[in-house]
């Protein structure tokens, strides 16, 4: 998606602040720059200052008088998304409109786990958003917000352990991202429904980026690898994918777009959700499961070490 598209999406032409997790490559930098050039406050969380630093370089040469302002996030450690939501709040103590907790990561062929001992997918992709929004649901709170969750059309072949929602039984790289992005999405809907159930003021929207290529995106050498794969093959990729600039519409578009509704899902409205322009999609039946839900809630609070006070926010 071009930046024009982003703009367009901002249609009420109010500015807001919107926090980018994982906002220095891929999905999220072309989150962070479509946002700005649609004229709003920009928060970069990441990991590494540095590619922090290279991203603001970037969006700064292609949006003139980018809002752009960074906080330090590594989601695989629980102590550093305590630190990381008390510096958003001392950056941002008036609030935020809304958090796009887009960081995540695919795992090596074996397990390896976070700073806390989870594996490391569902650790990071799940559990670290899932304390990273208890910490800063106040700020949103503060300016009736959004925080938008990174789903994945991969969510429709995952099951979680009932007995261990945030384990990694048989673990295979590909299954466990699956269930990551499953427990994003039942985290983002049942999110949703207690948050309306307490009658605050802050939504909760899933978003997917459909299959997003590095190869059909625009060049950003100082966000991106080289591309390796030669130019003639992008023609057929584009029938079935799309560039990670195009992805981000539905991030985008979840975050800062008039009328998006708590508890949607918004995705490429395509075949089978794979390209095209942003549009409330399906998800799976399980992903709305509130029993599998609540298991994993529970599981999560108690590995986190962090609950959510949402009568609080009333």
């Amino acid at each position: 998606m071009s930046a024009d598209a982003g703009a367009r999406a901002a249609r009420d032409g109010s500015r807001r602040t919107v926090v980018v997790t994982g906002a220095s490559a891929g999905l999220g930098y072309f989150a962070a720059e479509q946002l700005a050039a649609a004229g709003h406050r920009v928060v970069l969380a990441t990991r590494s200052r540095e590619r922090a630093a290279a991203a603001e370089r970037s969006i700064r040469r292609h949006v003139d008088g980018a809002g752009l302002a960074h906080v330090h996030l590594d989601l695989a450690d629980l102590d550093s998304v305590r630190a990381a939501a008390d510096e958003l709040a001392a950056l941002q103590p008036e609030g935020v409109d809304a958090i796009v907790n887009n960081a995540g990561v695919v795992g090596a062929s074996t397990m390896q786990r976070t700073a806390q001992g989870t594996e490391l997918q569902v650790g990071t992709n799940h559990l670290g958003h899932f304390a990273w929004t208890a910490l800063t649901l106040p700020l949103l709170d503060r300016r009736a917000g959004r925080v938008v969750h990174l789903g994945s059309i991969a969510h429709r072949w995952a099951r979680l352990d009932p007995s261990d929602p945030l384990g990694a039984s048989h673990y295979s790289s590909y299954r466990q991202y699956g269930r990551s992005k499953l427990a994003v999405m039942l985290f983002g809907f049942e999110l949703a429904e207690r948050l309306a159930d307490a009658g605050s003021p802050v939504s909760s929207v899933v978003a997917h980026p459909g299959f997003s290529l590095d190869l059909l995106s625009p060049e950003r050498p100082d966000v991106a690898s080289s591309r390796s794969e030669p130019a003639w093959t992008r023609p057929a990729q584009r029938l079935y994918a799309q560039g990670k600039d195009a992805g981000a519409d539905p991030l985008v578009h979840a975050a800062i777009a008039v009328g998006v509704r708590s508890g949607e899902y918004w995705g490429p409205s395509g075949w089978m959700q794979l390209r095209g322009p942003a549009a409330v999609v399906r998800a799976e039946p399980r992903a709305h499961d509130r029993a599998e839900a609540a298991r994993l809630w529970v599981a999560s609070e108690r590995a986190a070490g962090v609950a959510f006070a949402l009568d609080a926010l009333v």
